[in-house]
Parts: C-alpha cells; structure tokens; sequence
C-alpha cells in the first residue's frame, strides 16, 4: 500500500508553447530542457516534446513540454496539440512587431481548444536583441495585465529568465490543481497516469501579470 501512496505523489502535467514562426519556440524549449542553443536551428515540422521534473513541496512534478510549428501550413495539429494542456507559453519576439500582434490570436485559438484551466506566461523572447527592439517592455506587460497572464523576457541564446519563465508556469499549474482538487482520491488517481484531463474553471483562475525583463 506505501508504493500507491508513493505514486499519488507524482504529477505529469503538459505545457504547449506557441507563437509564430522563428520567434525561438524550439531554442526556448531547447535551453531549458537541455541548456543547448542552435543558432541555426530550422522550423520544427509536426511536433516535439520534452519533459522536464520538478520537486514542489515534496512531491515530483513532471512537465512536458510540447513545441510544434507556427507555420499556418503545420497547424493540422491543433486540436490534438491543446488537447490536455495545463500550461502555455505565449511567444513573440521583441524585435518583430508582427509576432507580438499575433498573440492575441494564438490566446483565441488556445481558449477556444482548452477547456481546463491552463497556466499562461506570455514571453518576449530575445531580449538580447535590444538594440533593435520593435516592442517595449511596457507593451508587453500592458498587454499580459489586460489578458491575465504572467509576463516575463527571456533570451534563449544568452539563458536570461528561461529557466524562471517554465518554473512559473509550472508551479502555478502545480498551485491550481492544489487549489481546487488534489483533496478529491479519484482525481489523484487520474493524476498517476499519463493522461489526464483537469476538471472544467471554476471562473476563479488566477490573473496576475509577472514582468520581468534580462538586465545588460
């Protein structure tokens, strides 16, 4: 009976990553989950995933993190890529305006393919480009306080805040299922499995923006 109880304390949860195309989806995933950068990576074609254990008060968290293309011409992969989801990270890259405008409508399409409560982090990647900065921080922010987010920057190529942007999401999905059903033994039994479905929001999820941006 120990090694149940053993097992009830082991938590996979799946983390999807989305944004346009080059905006260092793949290299984000890459830095953290392997502390690798490619300076010349290619597009991913269909999907990768990574998984990434954390220990939170005790107990062992897995994270898989999911990264697939951005390209309108991949996108067959939604539904099944959303599907299950506990965590996102929206990306765009500050030195390309477009990508920033699409958030919006990857934060739509994630909305309209999740109905569990899903952690979300909006990222400004390669905050190392600052000197050709097409998006400010202040924007950034702005636009993580009025969707609820959290907001962070992050440089994939020099490892600013890439580890903190995933370690967020992670604890704070960690944090939501606590909150609402780890007391309940028929979900942490689901919870010992790989696939798991987190109940439909109570309308209580969390909206808080983190901001926070790499210092030269």
């Amino acid at each position: 009976m120990d090694s149940s109880d053993d097992d009830v304390e082991e938590y996979l949860f799946k983390i999807v990553i989305i944004g346009d195309s080059a905006v260092g989806k793949s290299n984000l995933l890459s830095r953290y989950a392997r502390d690798e950068f490619n300076l010349h990576s290619k597009a991913t074609i269909g999907v990768e995933f990574q998984t990434q254990v954390l220990e939170i008060n005790g107990k062992e968290v897995k994270a898989q993190i999911w990264d697939t293309a951005g390209q309108e011409r991949f996108r067959a992969v939604t539904s099944a890529y959303y599907r299950g989801a506990f965590g996102a990270l929206l990306v765009y890259d500050i030195s390309r305006r477009s990508t920033f405008e699409s958030v919006t409508r990857w934060l739509d399409e994630l909305n309209t393919h999740c109905d569990t409560t899903v952690a979300k982090m909006l990222v400004g990647n390669k905050c190392d480009l600052d000197n050709i900065r097409d998006v400010s921080i202040e924007e950034g922010a702005k636009l993580a306080e009025a969707e609820g987010l959290f907001f962070m920057e992050t440089s994939a190529l020099d490892s600013t805040n890439v580890n903190k942007a995933f370690e967020i999401v992670i604890r704070e999905i960690y944090s939501n299922v606590s909150r609402k059903v780890l007391n309940s033994d028929s979900y942490k039994a689901e919870l010992s499995i790989n696939r798991v479905n987190l109940v439909k929001d109570d309308g209580e999820g969390s909206k808080r923006s983190w901001s926070n941006c790499c210092s030269r």
